[in-house]
């Protein structure tokens, strides 16, 4: 049974507006304070397949989902470096996985945003770490990959899909480390369905190597 989040005091004594989000699953997850209990990878899969990438501003019928995005960003990531053990590779697929909850915001709002919403991102991420066995707080070297590759992805991205141009592309992203080759497919946005279907393969495969 999924565990309801305990509720909190308001300096008046009422009780807040409620802070955690029901999964199809039926867990509840505490945005304020996550627990790995209340993860579950089906939840995640599907709520990521259903949020867009660039605000949904890129070309064709469907939206271009951060479940895809973050396969393709392991993809990078494990062509910059095959040795990758798998560990690391689980946690770049995941990279941005609290977005199944706060849902993806551009770069540039979350500058505005500023640290109280990093500060949600980072705790639901520990959470989510935690429930899969990876280390809440990734190594430098996990880090320094994961964001060349997201970074790499969003350059093919932005060129592919979102308009960009590739002067104004490189400017903002760097020039990718590895060739758009065997990486094309990955970039042809798909139906939630099967973009929920592709994260959990790729999820499945991981964690059985």
């Amino acid at each position: 049974m999924a565990r309801a989040p305990a509720l909190r005091k308001s300096p008046s004594g009422s009780a807040p507006p409620r802070a955690w989000q029901r999964m199809l699953s039926g867990r509840r997850l505490d945005l304020l304070d996550p627990s790995p209990l209340d993860v579950e990878i089906e939840d995640i899969a599907h709520g990521l397949a259903r949020v867009a990438r660039w605000n949904g501003q890129t070309i064709g019928p469907n939206i271009f989902s951060v479940a895809q995005h973050s396969v393709l960003v392991e993809e990078i990531a494990f062509a910059i470096d095959p040795s990758l053990p798998n560990r690391w590779r689980m946690a770049v697929l995941l990279h941005d996985a609290p977005e199944y909850v706060v849902g993806d915001i551009i770069s540039p709002f979350k500058a505005v945003l500023g640290d109280g919403y990093k500060g949600v991102e980072e705790r639901i991420l520990a959470a989510i770490h935690l429930r899969f066995s990876l280390n809440p707080k990734p190594p430098a070297a996990l880090h320094k990959i994961t964001k060349q590759a997201d970074r790499a992805a969003a350059f093919f991205e932005a060129t592919h899909l979102a308009g960009f141009g590739l002067v104004e592309a490189e400017k903002f992203f760097g020039r990718p480390p590895v060739p758009l080759k065997n990486l094309a497919a990955l970039l042809q946005p798909m139906t939630s369905d099967d973009a929920q279907k592709l994260f959990l393969e790729r999820f499945r495969l991981i964690e059985q190597e």
